[in-house]
């Protein structure tokens, strides 16, 4: 909040570089709230890409290039398949606690953002509508549920080759 908000520091280093004229009003919307649930779970997606990305082979992607491959295709098809149970479990990582995200929707994007934990947060606490509240965090521990099931699998059919 301290950096997005009306007099903060991007707005002050964007008016003193003279790129934008008037400050930005950035706080208290969708964007604000999408940059902060990035800045929240990015280490949820590094980590897992960089302990992949660690046990990586070098001497199959050395292969490649001097099967004279081009980076695309390096990147395409050794790295990136290589590095897929990485992939798939940080975005797992992330989908799990991003889906049920309600502080940081509620901080940033205020009243206006609305997403699946602010709504059952707000069904809990200011409506006080349990039934429909119990409901919905059904629902999202079913989807959940469903994500984590095609995660296993996919590391299954990974594992299996």
């Amino acid at each position: 909040m301290f950096i997005l908000r009306t007099e903060g520091l991007l707005n002050t280093v964007l008016l003193h570089l003279g790129v934008i004229s008037a400050p930005l009003e950035i706080l208290y919307t969708d964007t604000a709230v999408l940059i902060g649930l990035v800045y929240g779970y990015l280490p949820f997606m590094v980590l897992p890409l960089y302990a992949a990305i660690e046990r990586l082979d070098r001497s199959v992607v050395e292969a490649a290039w001097d099967l004279y491959a081009s980076g695309w295709s390096v990147f395409r098809r050794v790295i990136l398949p290589l590095v897929k149970p990485g992939v798939i479990a940080g975005c797992v990582l992330v989908f799990i606690p991003a889906l049920g995200a309600f502080i940081t929707p509620d901080l940033m994007g205020g009243a206006r953002s609305v997403m699946v934990g602010t709504l059952i947060q707000h069904e809990y606490l200011v409506v006080r509508d349990w039934p429909l509240g119990s409901a919905l965090s059904f629902v999202l521990m079913g989807i959940v549920l469903v994500a984590v099931l095609v995660y296993l699998r996919a590391e299954r059919a990974v594992e299996s080759r």
